[in-house]
């Protein structure tokens, strides 16, 4: 089996936010536009598709981080059906809260860009800071999304400031609001100098549109300053901009592309995900500025025979390695673990090598997740995310590789818990079943030592 979408064509990235900022409405609202589901899930109904969990829809909160695989085509493409044209999303929805903190550090292990969500009322919250140390720390690039400019109080200017002072001096404004609050109409994007505005079912039909007048000032000033602030990360562009010459679309989005790849720059967006304002074309920057696999630099590791470095390229045709971040059970198949493909391919029913523990197990069945569905495929390719059944002793960070071209990747190092508990079972028969409980709690969720 071929392999469906060149490695050029993916992107893996999360969307993360502090608590109630609106990443499960714009991961509905994704999966809406790419066509995963036929119809918006909504948090305050408990219908949605990434929290899929009955805590979770009882709750109206996320608590496992789901993971989605779909395919985009860019909004503005006017061949919208041809494969050429369609990239391929793994998507990871995190938890907000703190307590599920291990979900978010865990994800940016293996993803290698990520949205971050913020809310325009509150700007930057508590868990937006510790989210983005996480993102810091595992180096990823990033893009902001301003969401909720439809709520009472909706400041753009006062979130970005706080991005600015807060996060990092690194952001920049891409696009602006048009309209706030109830008056919210569209987003203007300052690089093209374009208004967007969405309509149709659910806002589908992505419009656009020349500057409004009232708004060209302002767009203008704001634009000087993006142009200022790219053309800075390229020698050339720079001296010719100084000598009095613009730089055209298509160089200030390549070099955007390179500064953000270095995390040199995050460029902020806006819009409504509620109101379906603006979430097609954080898709589409996704396309242009977060990296493929391709994108990044190999995959380090060590030897476990010598320890001495080893390396490993973002390629098919490299020997197997992988890293298991996830456990989770599952009533139908037993359990699931999650694993992100650095090199190599695997197929299922093939054995495997656990490089961490040393010992070898059959990979039963490959499943790809739609959150809480699933597809059954045959292989899993580089720079890919999956899940398997049936590997029994492999745990969360534990390396999965070919067994004569041995690598042991670095583990995710998971806070330690703060909060002691002691539990009894109430009869002699529950003791075994707590136990298996506890276990599997253990298992799934790194933080809980028992």
């Amino acid at each position: 089996m071929a392999r469906e979408y060149p490695i050029e064509k993916m992107r893996n990235f999360g969307i993360v936010a502090h608590v109630d900022a609106g990443k499960t409405t714009t991961s509905e609202r994704v999966l809406f536009y790419t066509g995963m589901s036929h119809k918006i899930g909504e948090v305050h109904d408990g219908e949605t598709v990434t929290d899929w969990m009955e805590q979770e829809r009882e709750r109206g909160i996320t608590i496992t981080a789901a993971a989605i695989s779909c395919q985009w085509t860019p909004s503005l493409n006017p061949d919208r059906t041809s494969k050429e044209f369609k990239y391929n999303f793994n998507i990871i929805d995190t938890p907000g809260h703190i307590d599920f903190t291990a979900e978010v550090k865990r994800s940016m292990r293996v993803l290698d860009g990520a949205v971050v969500v913020f809310d325009s009322v509150a700007g930057v919250e508590p868990q937006s800071e510790t989210n983005w140390g996480y993102a810091d720390e595992a180096g990823v690039p990033r893009i902001c999304f301003i969401n909720k400019m439809d709520r009472l109080g909706a400041d753009f200017e006062k979130s970005y400031q706080s991005i600015q002072d807060r996060l990092s001096k690194k952001a920049v404004r891409l696009q602006l609001p048009w309209g706030a609050e109830d008056q919210l109409k569209g987003v203007i994007d300052l690089l093209k100098m374009k208004s967007y505005t969405f309509e149709g079912e659910m806002g589908m039909n992505v419009i656009e549109g020349e500057v409004p007048e009232e708004m060209k000032a302002e767009a203008e000033k704001y634009r000087a300053e993006l142009i200022e602030r790219v053309v800075e990360h390229d020698d050339a562009m720079m001296e010719a901009y100084f000598g009095g010459e613009e730089p055209t679309y298509e160089q200030l989005k390549a070099t955007l592309r390179k500064a953000v790849l270095k995390n040199e720059l995050f460029p902020v967006m806006t819009g409504s995900a509620l109101k379906n304002i603006g979430v097609q074309l954080v898709l589409d920057a996704v396309v242009d500025y977060l990296p493929a696999p391709t994108d990044l630099p190999p995959v380090k590791g060590t030897n476990p025979k010598n320890d001495e470095e080893v390396e490993r390229l973002p390629s098919d045709d490299q020997p197997f390695a992988a890293l298991a971040f996830k456990l989770q059970t599952d009533p139908f198949v037993g359990q699931l673990t999650f694993f992100r493909v650095y090199s190599g391919t695997v197929k299922s029913g093939s054995y495997i090598y656990n490089a961490t523990t040393g010992e070898k197990e059959r990979l039963g069945r490959i499943v790809r997740l739609q959150a809480d569905k699933r597809t059954e495929i045959d292989e899993v390719y580089a720079g890919e995310i999956a899940a398997g059944v049936g590997l029994k002793e492999v745990k969360t960070s534990h390396t999965l590789c070919d067994e004569t071209n041995q690598i042991v990747l670095e583990q995710i190092v998971f806070p330690e818990p703060v909060v002691a508990m002691r539990v009894e079972p109430k009869t002699k028969n529950d003791q075994e079943k707590m136990g298996t409980a506890l276990k599997k709690l253990a298992d799934e969720d790194p933080t809980s030592k028992i």
